[in-house]
């Protein structure tokens, strides 16, 4: 069957992860990694990708790398190393000629894979049984299984993710600012607050008419999160593409993307996912059942994604939230829409605190 070479690379997942390396001859090293897989062709049955890693830590003399497939795909051919392949658990080892990799250096190798149903990118990596953590772990320190919580006395970051309904201004976060322990808490993110009336800690994600698919297919995120270190995401997102008339089976891609980036930031990321709040646009009678139908598929999608490490929370936005009534133009919310908004996240939030 001849291949066909993907127009988009949607499948594309940077990762930037800690902890990854550890030296076959040092028990003290430090360690870190970055590591980029790349969908780099998919055709019906197979696939063609390529993994490439920075070692971020002191110098290593041979490496083993494993990831886990999560829909059952299986590796046909590797080059540049030797693989391993139990169930879905993948092992990859150095080739003779590349196991030694200095401070900054790059390692890869490609290979040719099946799959069946969907093909999402790996979510986490380690290597030499170190497991990925987001940042250099010093030497010295243990690099063992992450912590899913921040430092004892470190406020817990929180990201707020989305489009214009969470950034533009997006008061809803600063009435749920109010509503948390500020000793406790750091909205964080690589755009500043806006008016919302009184003072609050605003930073935050919320990029006014972008689409998740974009998002995901760009690798926007990673930028987002290596910049700010969030422990939990709050995201709201999905409402330009649900106008623009894209499936919902495309929209739940992308947000399994983000979340295998969320997780390649931080394994023990907790994630909350809205269902979206209700849309009726003058220029789009079809938005309102779009959004009921995407709603429906969130509960499912996010039971297939969540994990003990790093759980993922569906928050109903939707239920209670009447266009008439809650939003300025039949989409963005007015002020008694930002207190619906804030008081359905605050539970789930709080619950996600340590």
């Amino acid at each position: 069957m001849q291949r066909r070479r993907l127009a988009v690379l949607a499948s594309v997942c940077t990762l930037v992860t800690g902890a990854l390396f550890a030296t076959a001859t040092r028990a003290d090293a430090a360690t870190g990694c970055s590591v980029k897989y790349t969908v780099s062709s998919q055709w019906p049955g197979g696939f063609g990708a390529a993994v490439e890693v920075t070692n971020l830590g002191d110098p290593v003399t041979s490496w083993s790398l494993t990831f886990t497939f999560a829909a059952g795909q299986s590796i046909t051919q590797l080059w540049n190393g030797s693989v391993s392949q139990s169930g879905t658990a993948v092992t990859v080892r150095n080739a003779s000629w590349n196991g030694a990799v200095a401070t900054g250096g790059i390692t890869s190798f490609g290979f040719n894979g099946a799959w069946t149903g969907t093909n999402p990118v790996p979510t986490a990596f380690a290597l030499n049984g170190a497991a990925c953590t987001g940042t250099v772990t010093p030497s010295g320190t243990p690099s063992g299984t992450p912590s899913s919580t921040p430092p004892a006395g470190a406020k817990t970051k929180i990201m707020a993710l989305g489009d214009s309904i969470t950034g533009s201004p997006g008061c809803w976060r600063a009435l749920l600012w109010q509503k948390l322990p500020a000793e406790q808490v750091d909205f964080v993110g690589t755009l500043p607050g806006q008016g919302c009336g009184f003072a609050y800690d605003g930073e935050n994600e919320g990029h006014g008419g972008y689409l998740v698919t974009n998002v995901a297919s760009q690798n926007q995120l990673v930028g987002w999160l290596a910049a700010t270190g969030p422990d939990v995401v709050l995201m709201h997102f999905g409402t330009n593409d649900v106008w623009s008339n894209l499936p919902t089976a495309t929209i739940l891609s992308a947000y399994t993307t983000l979340v295998g980036q969320m997780r390649a930031a931080n394994p023990g990321m907790k994630i909350l996912v809205a269902q979206i709040i209700p849309m009726n646009p003058s220029t789009c009678a079809e938005c309102a059942q779009r959004v009921v139908t995407l709603n429906a598929a969130i509960p499912a999608w996010a039971a297939g994604l969540t994990t003990t490490a790093s759980p993922i929370t569906v928050v109903d936005q939707w239920t209670g939230f009447d266009t008439a009534t809650d939003t300025y133009d039949g989409v963005h919310p007015n002020d008694a829409g930002n207190v619906k908004i804030a008081n359905r996240w605050y539970p789930a939030l709080d619950a996600a605190l340590p």
